[in-house]
């Protein structure tokens, strides 16, 4: 195995809203805990490896690309995971459930009229205890950034970088 040193470097991350062109060579497909990332060796879907090197951890997005030392690109691709889809009768209900839903602190991707959290028995019968449907479905996941997080906006209206929660450690 070649050693992180002599591995080429992906030291920055070309925003997919900025990406206007440039040769991509790979992709890496990445769970919602394996995008927050700041140093670690990676190898492509295509075989090619390298280290991610970036100055502070931070979330890679689906659709971004990381800048390789030599100008070439590697397309970040969020991965499926199973999660559940929680939906209520009204907003106000939905309202209600992602109310009890951040009262337990997990990581949650809130839409317009349907939230998502990673698949749990527990919780999917907290929410249907309340009224609310809880069905498994996977999908790329997305979830909320903290509140005191920065960075740069994603799909859903509610922008910024993303707290990192999971269990991969």
């Amino acid at each position: 195995m070649t050693r992180p040193e002599a591995m080429i470097r992906a030291t920055r991350i070309l925003r997919r809203d900025a990406l206007s062109g440039g040769e991509i060579v790979d992709r890496v497909i990445l769970d919602h805990g394996d995008r927050h990332r700041r140093r670690v060796a990676m190898r492509g879907a295509g075989g090619l490896g390298f280290l991610l090197d970036l100055p502070e951890p931070t979330v890679l997005e689906d659709g971004d690309a990381l800048v390789l030392q030599d100008g070439r690109l590697v397309w970040v691709e969020a991965a499926p995971e199973r999660l559940l889809e929680i939906r209520a009768p009204s907003d106000r209900a939905l309202k209600r459930l992602i109310w009890h839903i951040g009262n337990r602190h997990i990581p949650a991707e809130i839409g317009t009229d349907a939230v998502w959290i990673a698949d749990d028995h527990v919780l999917a019968d907290m929410v249907r205890g309340l009224g609310g449907s809880a069905e498994p479905v996977v999908r790329p996941f997305r979830p909320e950034g903290g509140a005191y997080a920065g960075g740069h906006g994603h799909d859903h209206p509610h922008g910024g970088d993303h707290h990192h929660h999971d269990a991969h450690g």
